[in-house]
Parts: structure tokens; C-alpha cells; sequence
């Protein structure tokens, strides 16, 4: 059983503090409670792996809703997205309600975004490769019914902003969101010659390169964003467990968007 199941199955526990701690007690209720019975003293101190994973699986999900919600309406889709993050995870039954209502209470109006995200950002403290998953998932979030909203978009760039992210970082990562949703499709579907050659295109976005580069250079991107992907890696920078096969679904996208450049050029 991972760090956070130990935590909402009250075999573990610990007060995060801040609007983290609120949000995520408010999420789990009682069972956050019982599992503070007998483990007075028990802390977890800032930077520690298992408050990380603490803090990113809480505000992925609430922040998540927050994001669905810009438009003014949660869109099927949107929750369908978030459905399907929680089948990757395969969350427990507990966590799995514990996530239905983070993302329930992103939506509040009165949620407090500007406290969330200056904790996360504390939290994950230079897990620069945690911070850009997180906003990898917010974007897909934005994407997930087909309409990338003015109002989601400022919110995405402010969201951006308040974690330290440049308005060109967040423009490399959507565009190669976008790519991998391309890619993804066309990867599961018969190709024209024309769709072929999107594809490609697709693929050189996927790694953020173009097909001006020369071989060297996108083998070096490769490379970086395996590291940067690997799920490995990433949970021992805190990234909850639950979200590894997350983390390997990028990592085989990462793969196969390099082979497709590869086969073409021939190296």
C-alpha cells in the first residue's frame, strides 16, 4: 500500500497545515481524524517525500476543478478527465473519494487558488519536473472538451505565474500537450499520407524540436525528457505513487513520438 493509502486508511497521519491541510482534511473528513488517533508527535517536516505527495495530490485534483470551472460550466468531458486520472492512478475507494471531493471543492467560488498555489510551491521547493507535471495535468484538464477558453487560458497563465513558470515555458508546454493529444489519436487510427506527415509533425512537437533540427538535437531532447519523465524520478522528488503509471504513459508517448522521428530520418 503506498504513503497516501497508509494515510487515509489511518495506519498513518499528520496535519500538513496551511490550505493544503485544510483542503485535503476536508476531502477525507472523519478518516483523516481517526488517523491522527495515537500518533500524537508524529511529523513530517517541509521537503520531506511524503508531505510532497501530500501536497501535489491535493492540489492537482482541487486545482483541477478550479480549472474545469473557468468557463463558468464542468463540461462532461472535464470530469471524465479527471475520472480517468483516477483510473490511471487506481486509486483506492477512499482516495478515490478523497479526490472526487478535492475536485468538488476547486469548483467553490470562493476557492482560495493564490494560498493553494503558494504552498504547493513550497512544498515541491525546486522540484521544478513536479511543478511542470502539475501544470501538464491543468492544461489537459483546460483541453479535455475541446475548448481551450480565453478565460482558461488567463487562469493557466496566472496559475503559471504564481508557480515561477515564464509565459514562454507555459506556451512550450501546451504546445507539446497539444502535440501528444495529436499524437496520441493519430497513433490509434489508419493514416493518409497526409496524416502520416501530421503526425510527424506531431511528433517533433511531442519532444520540442522541429524538423529543422539536426539529429543531435533531438536526441538530446530526448534524452532530457525521459529524465525529466521518468517515473522513478519523480516519485522520489514526491510525486504520490499512485500516479507512476501517469508518469509511464508519458514516458511511452516521449518514446514513440522519437521512434516515428527516428524511423523517418533513419538514424
Amino acid at each position: 500500500m503506498s504513503w497516501l493509502g497508509k494515510l487515509v486508511g489511518g495506519a498513518f497521519g499528520f496535519m500538513l497545515g496551511g490550505p493544503l491541510g485544510a483542503i485535503f482534511g476536508a476531502s477525507v473528513g472523519h478518516q483523516f481524524d481517526a488517523g491522527l488517533d495515537g500518533i500524537a508527535g508524529e511529523s513530517i517536516n517541509p521537503g520531506d517525500p511524503q508531505r510532497v505527495q501530500m501536497a501535489f495530490f491535493t492540489a492537482t485534483f482541487a486545482v483541477m476543478g478550479h480549472v474545469a470551472k473557468a468557463d463558468g460550466r464542468v463540461s462532461n468531458e472535464e470530469i471524465g478527465l479527471a475520472k480517468r486520472v483516477m483510473d490511471n492512478m487506481e486509486l483506492s475507494p477512499e482516495l478515490r473519494e478523497a479526490a472526487i471531493r478535492l475536485f468538488q471543492q476547486g469548483k467553490q467560488v470562493d476557492f482560495p487558488l493564490t494560498d493553494v498555489l503558494r504552498q504547493f510551491r513550497l512544498e515541491c521547493h525546486r522540484r521544478t519536473h513536479l511543478v511542470r507535471m502539475f501544470v501538464e495535468i491543468q492544461i489537459q484538464a483546460a483541453f479535455a472538451d475541446g475548448v481551450y477558453d480565453a478565460k482558461e487560458e488567463i487562469l493557466l497563465l496566472d496559475i503559471c505565474a504564481q508557480l515561477g513558470l515564464s509565459r514562454f515555458e507555459y506556451q512550450v508546454i501546451k504546445g507539446q500537450v497539444q502535440a501528444q493529444h495529436r499524437f496520441q489519436q493519430s497513433s490509434e487510427q489508419f493514416h493518409t499520407s497526409k496524416s502520416g506527415l501530421s503526425k510527424l509533425d506531431d511528433a517533433y512537437a511531442v519532444l520540442g524540436v522541429t524538423a529543422t533540427d539536426d539529429n543531435a538535437a533531438v536526441k538530446k531532447a530526448y534524452r532530457r525528457l525521459m529524465s525529466q519523465h521518468h517515473p522513478d524520478k519523480l516519485v522520489a522528488k514526491g510525486l504520490p505513487e499512485e500516479m507512476m503509471q501517469m508518469a509511464k504513459q508519458k514516458t511511452q508517448q516521449i518514446r514513440k513520438a522519437y521512434e516515428t522521428v527516428r524511423e523517418t530520418r533513419g538514424f
